[in-house]
């Protein structure tokens, strides 16, 4: 189950003061900057993959996202997300914690070792993530206000909805989601809410606004290499905090954490590169990120339930499996430009439903898997999960996709889609190389010799 339930706090009766933890406090203010580094991060990393072209515009769709989701999120997004049930484990109170006023005063902390204004921040962050990886599916051909107001909306319709069922644990006094209370999904920090719930969104949303020009006919390769190389490592530290933070605790369960998302990681890009190796005769630098960034998604929602080894065992296959699984795009003709679906979407299945075959006893959360003698009722527990999401995920973004399409329309002009995304929307360019070559200082200050 998500962090929190094996760490609410002390019993309600204690002084408030003996409730809210300093240590825990401090590991929770840094883990939450750690999650929103990853926002700089990914946008280095999406941005180094797209052409030059439109490198800015994929780096905006990013920071738009963190805007935009930022203010949802404060305005609506944690009360729908958070705020006690009012449908039967579907949705929260979308009134209660209204632009987070109910938590403004420490008396609101009942539940936790951490002040829940900080927790609602932390959480808040999780959902400018999950919307920002949507946006690498349809790089270099959206309009940037299209997608803003998708993303708002798909923040209130899917992914707050989907953070309710997955993360809302009951606790003295609240009611939460279904999926984590009556189902007992385990999912440490969000591999349906964030990984599956991003990719499916992701493919939807491809679906909707089309294939790019020359898709499958033309070579579009990553512009800047060396970018996408700095944006993985900003991700890959950012995810100590996705992860290990979600223990809300600086405790033994955020050491467990904080390990075996290194593992799979590593091993992500070990399996990744195998798989290029094999296959294509070299083991490139976009592999090696896109492998460590594979394993990392599937470790997100079983941190807290493998052993290291088990981390490396699920690190490995995930880098594997995604590294085939990103062809398939070309085989079912949607354009993923970023390959969302193919890492996030599957590296989030194969985590999910993963724990249900190598979760261990000896792990924080404390169930066995398959193969650890659980049995299938775990596997069939994360099976289900997963389905869910993906199939609520999938839809209601296409329904938001085609309702933003027909309102405003999605796709840039073919025009501007061919000549570059930069300078039409942003009126900027990524590299002005250029602009003094061949001058002189003279020249530079409007003066002639």
């Amino acid at each position: 189950m998500p962090s929190f339930t094996a760490h609410l706090a002390a019993p309600l009766s204690a002084p408030l003061t003996s409730r809210i933890d300093t240590g825990d406090t401090a590991w929770l203010l840094a883990a939450s900057a750690l999650v929103l580094l990853m926002a700089p991060g990914l946008a280095l990393f999406y941005g180094g993959m797209v052409r030059s072209k439109s490198v800015l515009n994929m780096i905006m769709m990013t920071f738009g996202a963190l805007a935009v989701i930022t203010v949802v999120w404060v305005l609506v997004g944690y009360s729908l997300a958070f705020g006690d049930d009012v449908g039967g484990g579907l949705l929260g109170d979308p009134l209660q914690h209204l632009g987070l006023q109910s938590l403004m005063k420490p008396s609101a902390d009942t539940w936790l070792s951490v002040p829940v204004i900080l927790f609602a921040v932390f959480q808040g962050l999780f959902a400018v993530i999950t919307g920002a990886l949507v946006s690498g599916a349809i790089a270099d051909r959206a309009r940037f206000g299209a997608w803003i107001v998708f993303v708002a909306v798909w923040t209130v319709v899917v992914y707050a909805p989907v953070a309710h069922w997955v993360f809302d644990l009951d606790h003295p006094g609240h009611s939460g989601g279904w999926l984590a209370n009556k189902v007992g999904l385990v999912d440490f920090a969000g591999g349906t809410a964030v990984e599956i719930c991003s990719g499916a969104s992701a493919l939807a949303l491809a679906m909707v606004i089309g294939t790019r020009i020359g898709f499958g006919k033309e070579a579009m390769r990553p512009h800047n290499l060396t970018l996408v190389m700095l944006g993985a490592g900003l991700l890959w530290f950012g995810w100590f905090g996705f992860n290990a933070g979600s223990a809300l605790k600086a405790d033994h369960t955020a050491a467990v954490v904080f390990v075996t998302t290194l593992c799979a990681g590593a091993a992500g890009a070990l399996g990744w590169l195998g798989i290029e190796r094999l296959r294509d005769g070299h083991a490139t630098s976009l592999g090696a990120a896109s492998g460590m960034v594979a394993g990392l998604v599937a470790i997100t929602p079983s941190c807290s339930s493998l052993s290291p080894l088990g981390a490396l065992v699920m690190g490995a296959a995930a880098g594997v499996i995604c590294a085939l699984a990103v062809g398939l795009k070309y085989t079912f003709g949607y354009d993923d430009s970023l390959d969302v679906v193919g890492v996030h979407m599957i590296g989030g299945i194969v985590g999910t439903v993963g724990i249900g075959l190598l979760a261990t006893a000896a792990a924080p959360a404390g169930i066995d898997g398959l193969f650890y003698g659980g049995g299938v009722d775990q596997l069939g527990k994360q099976v289900l999960a997963a389905a869910v999401v993906l199939v609520y995920a999938f839809v209601a973004s296409g329904i938001i996709g085609l309702v933003v399409d027909r309102l405003m329309g999605l796709r840039i002009d073919e025009e501007h889609e061919v000549s570059g995304i930069d300078l039409v929307v942003h009126a900027e360019t990524a590299y002005d190389l250029h602009a003094t070559a061949g001058t002189r200082t003279g020249t530079l200050l409007g003066h002639r010799d």
